[in-house]
């Protein structure tokens, strides 16, 4: 089957593009057609996800921009529903075939747990889902606040709290978190529909809450709910007193009593004073993190020359552009594409270490024969990323090939560590409550016990800080958790595989050049390996017990304490 170019296939409506899903139903399905089908359908498959992943990329880049945002919504609503309707009728006609093409033998298995979970019913409702989200976006990516007689977006806001003057944080960060709060019935409202729109669909689908749709929504077939609570609680029992000590280290290292909210980034991690400016240009933060990744591995470095080559980047922030940092791709080119919100710090250099990790998993699987074959686990697909900060950091220094003097380099570092260990408390507060929200869906469609559950958890996994006389931004901490709206139960991928990446470069320390041949191999295994076996071919387990953990954390505090002696 002939498929158009992708700049064609970008104008085509759904009258357009269904009589190429048609060509695919009607041809029968046997040993001697097999492959001509399958690529085919895979050719089609990659076209409507890069459609997909242009549009959602254009509405971050500017979010003011309404064409944009229109374009975006109509693909919603008139094409991409009919096209998922389309494609799961391929699925059962392969499903029903019998057939096995080569490679597919976990990949059938996971697309028997899509058609179990499919329901026509269901596709307005994640259309629905899709516009909260960029509703959402919208709110978060107006927030601004006025200082010096200058308009600063949020994210700027956290360049300038890097100051000696504790005084200025704390201001800032009341005037950041007064913005935040005027948006609060906004959020408070849009979470109501979330609610809404997730128990239908789950219901729809006949699952007994959204926790358990979700769960196969996100084809976790290599653990349940049950494992991850007991990750949680190994986070609560090994990681949680660790963390303290973080605080308390962290508290004489200021001078303070207590800390507070404003000796925080993101109310959770340390930083540095005064602030590791580590660039001011795009130019010059893309060449110094492609000379480390250079030195790392010159395969990787090459993929990055690629992207800078290919205008495969949007790093800095500005007005108007969306939250975050993500990697996405473009299927019919085979090539990722990174999108943050750098403003030159030291920080900056983590977040692109880790959406290069995504990038190069985009690399490594562009080989395998069916893009149904591309996607792994997300508890995998974190562990590329975050491995790669890890494997990336020993570089930073001038005198290993980077770019920041032997203190900044030091301190980068045991910030990061310092962020990790900090991240899963956190990251168990995100977890436990969507555990909770999904596990009494009818009390918590009312924001209010949600601010209360979550005010709950905060003290319960991270009781190091002082939030004394501000509870209200406190127990709202879950309206600026943006996967908690856009991505449900996306966040246990992150310190489960952030545990996979310490296993990793651990072993790096040990033997590097074979634990970056293990680390690109395991990339290039793409979905066609379980979980574990995608851990243990990167020289790792997937694992949910407190040894384990406690085995991460000891050699976490164990490398701080040597970073803190080459700063004192």
């Amino acid at each position: 089957m002939k498929t158009p170019g992708f700049e064609v296939f970008m104008t085509l409506n759904w009258e357009g593009i269904q009589p190429l899903y048609q060509q695919l139903e009607d041809i029968e399905l046997t040993e001697e057609s097999l492959d001509l089908w399958m690529e085919g359908w895979s050719d089609l498959r990659k076209l409507v996800d890069e459609r997909y992943a242009r549009l959602v990329l254009a509405t971050h880049l500017d979010t003011t921009d309404e064409e944009k945002e229109k374009r975006f919504h109509d693909f919603l609503e008139h094409v991409y529903p009919s096209a998922q309707a389309a494609d799961q009728c391929l699925k059962e006609k392969l499903l029903g075939s019998e057939l096995t093409p080569k490679g597919m033998a976990l990949v059938l298995k996971k697309m028997q747990a899509e058609a179990d979970l499919f329901c026509e019913d269901n596709l307005p409702l994640m259309t629905e889902e899709s516009k909260l989200g960029t509703q959402y976006s919208k709110i978060l990516g107006a927030q601004t606040i006025q200082w010096q007689e200058e308009e600063l977006t949020l994210v700027q806001v956290k360049s300038a709290l890097l100051t000696t003057d504790r005084a200025v944080r704390e201001e800032l960060w009341e005037l950041s978190s007064q913005r935040q709060l005027e948006d609060r019935e906004a959020i408070n409202e849009l979470w109501k529909k979330f609610l809404a729109v997730r128990g239908k669909m789950a219901s729809n689908a006949d699952f007994p809450d959204y926790r358990a749709f979700r769960w196969q929504q996100q084809l976790r077939l290599d653990y349940s709910p049950k494992e991850s609570r007991q990750f949680i609680d190994a986070v609560k029992e090994v990681v949680v007193p660790a963390a303290t000590r973080v605080y308390d280290r962290y508290q004489s290292r200021l001078g303070i009593d207590q800390v507070r909210p404003w000796d925080l980034m993101n109310n959770q991690t340390t930083f540095s004073l005064p602030a590791i400016q580590a660039f001011k240009t795009e130019e010059e933060f893309t060449s110094r993190v492609g000379n480390i990744l250079d030195c790392l591995d010159p395969v990787l470095g090459g993929y990055f020359k690629s992207m800078r080559e290919n205008d495969l980047l949007d790093l800095m922030n500005r007005k108007g552009k969306g939250p975050g940092g993500f990697c996405t791709s473009f299927a019919t080119l085979g090539v990722p594409f990174i999108f943050m919100n750098a403003v030159g710090q030291g920080s900056d250099l983590r977040v692109l270490f880790h959406e290069s990790g995504h990038a190069f998993h985009v690399f490594e699987r562009i080989n395998l024969l069916y893009h149904h074959q591309w996607r792994s686990g997300m508890e995998f697909a974190e562990v590329a990323s975050t491995a790669m900060e890890l494997l990336a950091e020993p570089y930073l220094s001038e005198d290993k090939g980077g770019f920041l003097s032997a203190e900044d380099a030091a301190r980068t570092r045991l910030l990061n560590l310092e962020e990790k260990l900090l991240f899963w408390p956190y990251m168990s507060v995100v977890v436990d409550f969507q555990h909770w929200v999904y596990e009494n869906h009818s009390l918590a469609s009312n924001p209010d016990a949600c601010d209360n559950k979550w005010s709950e958890l905060i003290d319960y996994y991270m009781p190091g800080i002082n939030w004394e006389g501000y509870e209200d931004v406190k127990m709202t901490g879950w309206h600026r958790k943006l996967h908690i709206h856009q991505a449900p139960f996306y966040y246990i991928e992150y310190g489960l595989a952030s545990l996979g990446a310490f296993q990793i470069w651990e072993n790096a320390q040990k033997d590097r050049g074979k634990a970056l041949q293990d680390y690109r191999q395991s990339l290039a295994l793409g979905g066609t390996a379980t979980l574990p076996e995608l851990y243990n071919a990167a020289g790792a387990n997937l694992s949910f017990d407190s040894d384990t953990l406690g085995s991460a954390v000891q050699l976490i505090e164990k490398t701080m304490a040597e970073l803190e002696t080459q700063l004192t």
